[in-house]
């Protein structure tokens, strides 16, 4: 039979994830000879090549699951590029190493792209916990409203040649689905969702003031910005974080007002960008978890959170050299 769909899938250092995430996909309810997946692993592990050609023996090439080792860490769009590029099918399907792909997934995913797309995008289901739901929960679950995910896509290898695929400067796992998702909309008008394609995406457990660590996502939203205005302001974000830079000012103009003097506006001043901690840190807690140890995090991060997001913002915005706040 006709090799019809090649799946990707990058990975870094997760061994037991991508080993459930394989093992979902070897069940597919599709023909096994009509589909390969193709392991691309950034973290470049031992582990990782040993777990993957032990299924492959398992499976004995039905289907052929094959695994690469680029040189160096270049990060998830890199890794996707040296994927699809490797495949020998028409159309390539992309998933992530923590995702549970459904049995049907390839069948309606590949279903859709008969019809003469050049891509498609499925269902994601984010399963949580704790109810309420953690802020790193709900944002997390924040992929079931997402379009076009990494997680959960269908290309036509054609419609990746003509976009030049995914765009290596985006070095973390973040806006690289996005910026393919904006060049295939202006290249080819529609990417048509098809619901009945599903992969659940479990959360994994985060460390404890993982949304500091995450604002240094905010340094690629400037390239993405630079790369689809339009898009951009329509899909992502439509006004700038204007209470970020609020606090931020505030906060400087106190340490200003009160080294230079005038104590009654440094208070004044600081007020005000407690204030407005005060209602970020509240707004995050209304629908998440109150157990002592969440709000004190939500609390704590809320504060370290706008000058980080500004700074990163900023940061993006003078390395790609585009006019982003």
């Amino acid at each position: 039979m006709t090799l019809r769909v090649s799946v990707v899938i990058p990975t870094y250092k997760r061994p037991q994830l991508l080993m459930r995430c394989l093992e979902a996909l070897v069940d597919q309810s599709f023909e096994p000879s009509a589909y390969e997946i193709i392991v691309v692993d950034d973290g470049q592990t031992d582990d990782t090549e040993a777990a993957v050609a032990q299924l492959a023996e398992l499976t004995r090439g039905s289907p052929e699951i094959r695994y690469l080792r680029p040189e160096g860490t270049r990060g998830p769009a890199a890794a996707r590029n040296r994927g699809w590029r490797a495949a020998e099918s028409a159309v390539i399907a992309f998933t992530d190493d923590d995702t549970i792909p459904d049995r049907d997934w390839l069948r309606y995913g590949m279903l859709a792209m008969t019809m003469d797309r050049a891509a498609a995008w499925g269902r994601v289901v984010v399963p949580t916990a704790d109810d309420p739901p953690t802020d790193h929960e709900k944002n997390t679950r924040g992929l079931e409203n997402a379009e076009f995910v990494t997680a959960n896509a269908f290309v036509r290898r054609d419609a990746l040649e003509a976009v030049g695929g995914f765009d290596e400067r985006f070095k973390r796992a973040w806006r690289e689905d996005a910026d393919l998702y904006f060049s295939l909309l202006q290249r080819f008008g529609t990417v048509d969702p098809v619901p009945a394609a599903l992969v659940i995406h479990p959360v994994r457990p985060a460390p404890w003031g993982v949304s500091v660590m995450q604002q240094a996502n905010m340094f690629f939203d400037a390239l993405l910005y630079k790369k689809h205005p339009r898009h951009y302001r329509e899909l992502i974000r439509r006004m700038p974080p204007w209470r970020y830079y609020l606090i931020v000012t505030c906060a400087i103009g106190a340490l200003v007002c009160a080294l230079g003097g005038s104590p009654v506006l440094a208070l004044l001043l600081g007020m005000v960008a407690c204030g407005f901690i005060g209602a970020f840190a509240w707004q995050r807690l209304r629908d998440t978890s109150h157990r002592p140890r969440h709000v004190a995090e939500m609390v704590l991060t809320s504060v370290a959170i706008p000058f980080l997001s500004v700074f990163w913002r900023l940061a993006g915005a003078l390395r790609f050299r585009v006019p982003f706040i």
